[in-house]
């Protein structure tokens, strides 16, 4: 039951990311790019995103527990370090390089794109580099 739940919500958001054009790079890029022909029209997909989170959180966080898990699996450390800070610009650098970060990419694999799958692809590798060398 899990699984199903898991993939019928992996199916959900994917179909979001794609109505909502994150998958679509150019726009990615156009909404990254403020100081050229900026294109705000995900920051509604963004707020949207946000402001439901504000609100959902508010009540699924009274909760004892998850519908389907034993326990809540949040992040513990509010500790910012370089680390942190680096995989942010990493991400931040790809992203707007490319136009995708990893759910849009994931997403956009439906499209059979060669340039998508080469980059989920070394997507892949540089999170098994990164798992391998930068265990803590």
């Amino acid at each position: 039951m899990k699984s199903l739940v898991a993939l019928v919500c992996g199916l959900l958001f994917g179909a979001g990311l794609a109505v909502s054009g994150m998958t679509d790079t150019a726009k990615v890029q156009g909404f990254l790019d403020l100081f050229g022909q900026w294109d705000p029209d995900l920051a509604f997909v963004m707020g949207g995103a946000v402001c439901i989170t504000l609100v959902s959180f508010r009540f699924i966080l009274r909760c004892q527990t998850p519908v389907l898990d034993t326990e809540f699996r949040l992040p513990l450390s509010k500790h910012i370090d370089g680390r942190l800070i680096g995989g942010a610009a990493l991400f931040g650098v790809g992203w707007g390089l490319y136009g995708y970060c990893p759910g849009p990419a994931l997403a956009a694999l439906v499209y059979l794109n060669t340039n998508t799958v080469l980059f989920v692809l070394a997507m892949l590798v540089g999170m098994a580099v990164s798992q391998r060398f930068l265990r803590t």
